[in-house]
């Protein structure tokens, strides 16, 4: 198992709160209790898009099967509970699973379960943040390489950081790999925002997590009591914006820096990008990507995208 190097993310934590913008990337919000929250989010009313992205799949996961095809070695980013792949087990038939994600613990719970479930399929879990790039390693099967990044955790990168890590993925697909994702289509700002600030506080929660995730990860000592989560879709640029705001005027302290905040300032924690079925595939034809299959709800809230690597 693999896991990123505290030292690094100590740096990087430090360089988002002392930007003029204060920032924290959204992949702190993954430890233990963080995927817990997450999964807990995905059960609720307003959270459309994990029960949308499974109507798709069950809907049309026959004809996915189809156009990916069988015995692929499937590479899941960020993969959680692993639950999302394991539905498509039956269909696609991986001769590989290889779960990758940054919350290192959770993910080999998850992976010791599956494989009882599914001893044929040969898993390799790899615990590690892919959001700047990565390499599999050797032990990854080079032949009929499937990304699958469902949940439409692409929106977490701004347009042009999303055709730079789609570059990435096509690189280490291989001429005959592809990929298989979900992306978030645009739709009216009251269910977005309904989605990102439901009435039970659970992606509050989850959003104010991260700040006792940052307290252990660089020694540092938020008093979650003293801020709020705040989330609203910005129309303009497409995005669902996630901030943590401060109650009162403050300062916060951590290993090897320090920050006062006044009343109201911000933390950024996440966008989330909305897209529309066209612009989304003009970013994987950018990334070296040629679109297979689109599939969508009925509402046309949520679709499902098979796209091949385009041969050198």
């Amino acid at each position: 198992m693999q896991t990123s190097r505290p030292t690094a993310a100590i740096a990087e934590i430090s360089a988002g709160l002392l930007a003029p913008n204060a920032n924290l990337s959204p992949k702190y919000f993954y430890d233990g209790l963080g995927s817990k929250l997450f999964e807990a989010i995905c059960e609720l009313p307003e959270y459309y898009p994990t029960r949308t992205e499974a109507g798709i799949f069950a809907e049309h996961g026959a004809d996915m099967a189809r156009s990916v095809g069988t015995g692929s070695a499937l590479i899941d980013l960020g993969a959680g509970n692993c639950a999302k792949a394991a539905s498509l087990f039956p269909l696609l038939r991986p001769a590989q699973y290889v779960p990758v994600d940054i919350s290192a613990d959770f993910l080999t719970g998850a992976v010791t379960q599956l494989q009882q479930r599914f001893p044929q399929i040969e898993m390799t879990a790899l615990g590690l943040d892919f959001s700047n790039g990565f390499t599999l390693p050797d032990n990854v099967r080079g032949e009929r390489r499937v990304f699958f990044y469902p949940g439409s955790s692409i929106g977490n990168f701004a347009p042009e950081h999303a055709v730079a890590f789609l570059r990435g993925l096509r690189a280490n697909a291989g001429d005959d790999g592809g990929l298989l994702i979900g992306v978030d289509l645009v739709k009216d700002s009251a269910v977005l925002d309904a989605a990102y600030d439901d009435a039970l506080g659970v992606t509050a929660a989850f959003n104010l997590n991260m700040l006792r995730h940052v307290n252990r990860l660089a020694g540092a000592d938020f008093d979650v009591r003293r801020w709020r989560h705040v989330a609203f879709f910005n129309a303009e640029q497409r995005r669902i914006e996630m901030h943590l705001e401060a109650r009162d005027d403050l300062t916060v302290r951590w290993d090897g820096g320090e920050r006062r905040f006044a009343r109201g300032e911000r933390i950024h924690t996440e966008y989330s990008y909305k897209y529309t079925k066209q612009s989304f595939v003009g970013l994987l034809e950018q990334a070296g990507f040629a679109t297979s299959h689109v599939w969508t709800d009925p509402a046309n809230w949520f679709a499902v995208i098979h796209a091949r690597a385009i041969r050198d």
